[in-house]
């Protein structure tokens, strides 16, 4: 168990309630320590994690700068075609030395002393590495048995599945599919079918709270019908839809599929504040919704894969949602919305339309960062209280219907697995 002696402002009582994960300790948001644990577990050990889409890097030399966890690493396509990710820190020094966040390159330079890699990660240059000469005489340069193979940028595991690639820094790491496990593998391949993707834009935003409050938000089925207005009226997501709740046997990810019911008045949500029965659009082409062929009926499946990002598709609109820890109580939340290649210019048009209800300034995920922001503020002000997850019982288990807190017990069951491991 991890002692509560970790932070001088926890009283004398376990962090965790017996063996539940059900009362979740505010520490568990504003602790440096065990966010410090959690970069060293999550995302630099034993966990894939995401890095971008290959439509992002369709060329020889073409580069994307990220993270995993607060490392910065380079998503780059090499002169073979080949994808590799490599640390952004210089072998010679320690560096960032990329600094921007696209572009191409034949091979990167390190502008401080100007160490120069291939594409792969390779050190192939290092100036003065014989010395200068000078007056008859040699002066300087690196030992004799300096060896630039052993001496590269540092060089993470990759894997690419349907244009999505993760890579990770742990050499051991299981396979990515296994990762996935077979029930969240159906639904990644459900929207990454082996389409071309095709990349329409770019959200950044950063959000003051703690990075697992963004993957307990999308593990949180019922909020919808509740916050955010647009939703429950217009019957996009609503706590009468059909749904199910999927995880993987671990519990560290999860799906939540919801197929649309028709707006206006129901007897479940007509008394919920949220609910706006005179709320009329002055643009109706926002639901302006073509269903899918890939779709096979659900009309919205937002995946969580720990630790890292949500597979988002509601209804037209698709897109990737990469986490990104910024200190326990910051985050980078950073969308990538995409389309794929054989989409008809309308349908183009109908994704960038409705991916207006998501990103920093959505009519929908405004609300989200707010209230993720306003529960940090909360913990901070009192690390000795606990949140509560009961709603639906205690137990962790899929269900058929979204009036539960089930996924967000199960990844506080996975969480204590290894964190106090």
């Amino acid at each position: 168990m991890i002692e509560p002696a970790m932070d001088a402002h926890f009283p004398s009582q376990p962090l965790w309630d017996g063996d539940g994960t059900h009362r979740i300790p505010f520490l568990a948001y504003t602790s440096d320590e065990l966010y410090r644990r959690e970069l060293e577990r999550f995302f630099y050990r034993g966990h894939w994690c995401y890095v971008g889409l290959e439509a992002e890097v369709p060329n020889p030399g073409d580069f994307k700068r990220t993270v995993i966890g607060e490392r910065s690493v380079i998503l780059v396509r090499d002169a073979d075609g080949q994808l590799n990710v490599v640390e952004n820190v210089c072998a010679h020094r320690g560096m960032r030395f990329c600094r921007e966040r696209h572009g191409n390159r034949q091979s990167f330079t390190c502008p401080y002393h100007q160490w120069n890699y291939t594409l792969k990660g390779d050190l192939q240059g290092v100036p003065f590495r014989r010395g200068v000469k000078q007056d008859g005489q040699v002066h300087g340069g690196m030992p004799a048995d300096f060896q630039p193979a052993e001496h590269g940028l540092t060089k993470l595991r990759v894997a690419s599945r349907g244009g999505v690639v993760f890579a990770s820094f742990d050499a051991e790491v299981e396979p990515f599919e296994d990762y996935l496990g077979p029930t969240i593998l159906g639904y990644f391949d459900r929207l990454f079918n082996g389409r071309q993707l095709k990349i329409l834009g770019y959200n950044r935003q950063r959000i003051p709270g703690n990075w697992k409050l963004m993957q307990e938000n999308i593990k949180d089925p019922y909020h919808p019908g509740l916050l955010h207005t647009w939703f429950v009226t217009f019957g996009l997501w609503r706590a009468d839809n059909k749904s199910q709740l999927r995880m993987d046997d671990r519990h560290r990810h999860a799906a939540m599929i919801s197929t649309r019911g028709s707006g206006g008045q129901a007897g479940q949500v007509t008394q919920v504040a949220s609910f706006k029965a005179a709320m009329e659009l002055h643009d109706p082409s926002f639901l302006d919704i073509v269903p899918e062929p890939w779709w096979g009926g659900p009309t919205a499946v937002m995946t969580t894969l720990f630790p890292s990002v949500i597979l988002q598709q509601q209804v037209n609109s698709v897109s990737t949602r990469h986490i990104q820890p910024n200190g326990h109580g910051s985050f980078d939340f950073v969308w990538t919305h995409f389309g794929f290649e054989d989409d008809s210019d309308e349908m183009t048009q109908r994704r960038l339309r409705q991916a207006n209800l998501f990103g920093p300034a959505g009519f929908v995920s405004a609300d989200d960062g707010e209230v993720i922001e306003f529960s940090q503020q909360a913990f901070e002000s009192k690390p000795f209280h606990r949140a509560l997850a009961e709603l639906g019982g205690r137990e962790v288990e899929n269900t058929e219907h979204m009036v539960t807190e089930t996924l967000i017990r199960g990844m506080y069951r996975y969480w204590r697995d290894v964190m106090e491991a």
